[in-house]
C-alpha cells in the first residue's frame, strides 16, 4: 500500500469535509452529551497533533494525538473515508499515532469511544492491538455507552 500519513493543519477543504463528516456520524449514532469528537477548531488546539492519511492525491483517512499529561497520549478523530473503508488505512494511521506515542516517550495511549454497530469496527481495530478496557479518565464517564480503552506502550 502506497499511504503517506503526514502532519495537517486542516487547511484543505478535503479534510475539512472528513472532519464534518466524522461529527455528522458521531452525531448519528451517539447520544447528543456522549459526542467527544472534535470540530477543526479544537482539533487545532495546542497539545493537538493532527494527521491526515493519502493514496495519491486522494484522502483516505485522519487521526489525531492529544496530550493528556506527561507520558499519556489520547487519540481523537480517528476516521477513514468511506470509498476507503476495509483496505486497511484506519489500522495504518492507528500504527502512525502509535509510533508518534512511542517516539514521545509516552507510556500509555487511551480513547473513548461508543458501542453500537457503528462503533464495532473500530472497537474491534483497536482490540486487536492491545486496547483493552480501562477507567474513565480526563473529563469522560463511563455509562451504557461509553467505553475508555487503553494500550500500554512499554
Amino acid at each position: 500500500m502506497d499511504l503517506r500519513i503526514v502532519e495537517d493543519d486542516l487547511s484543505g477543504e478535503a479534510i475539512r469535509e472528513l472532519v464534518a463528516l466524522h461529527l455528522s456520524g458521531m452525531h448519528a449514532h451517539s447520544p447528543a452529551c456522549k459526542v467527544h469528537a472534535l470540530p477543526v477548531e479544537q482539533l487545532r488546539q495546542p497539545g493537538v497533533t493532527f494527521f491526515s492519511a493519502w493514496m495519491a492525491d486522494e484522502l483516505a483517512g485522519m487521526g489525531a494525538i492529544r496530550e493528556l499529561e506527561a507520558g499519556h497520549g489520547e487519540l481523537k478523530a480517528m476516521r477513514v473515508a468511506p470509498a476507503w473503508l476495509g483496505k486497511g488505512i484506519g489500522e495504518a494511521t492507528l500504527l502512525h499515532l502509535l509510533g508518534v506515542a512511542r517516539a514521545r516517550g509516552y507510556v500509555r495511549v487511551s480513547l473513548e469511544t461508543g458501542q453500537g454497530p457503528a462503533f464495532e469496527p473500530a472497537l474491534a481495530l483497536y482490540r486487536k492491538h492491545g486496547f483493552v478496557n480501562c477507567d474513565a479518565f480526563a473529563d469522560y464517564v463511563l455509562d451504557d455507552f461509553s467505553h475508555c480503552l487503553t494500550l500500554p506502550l512499554m
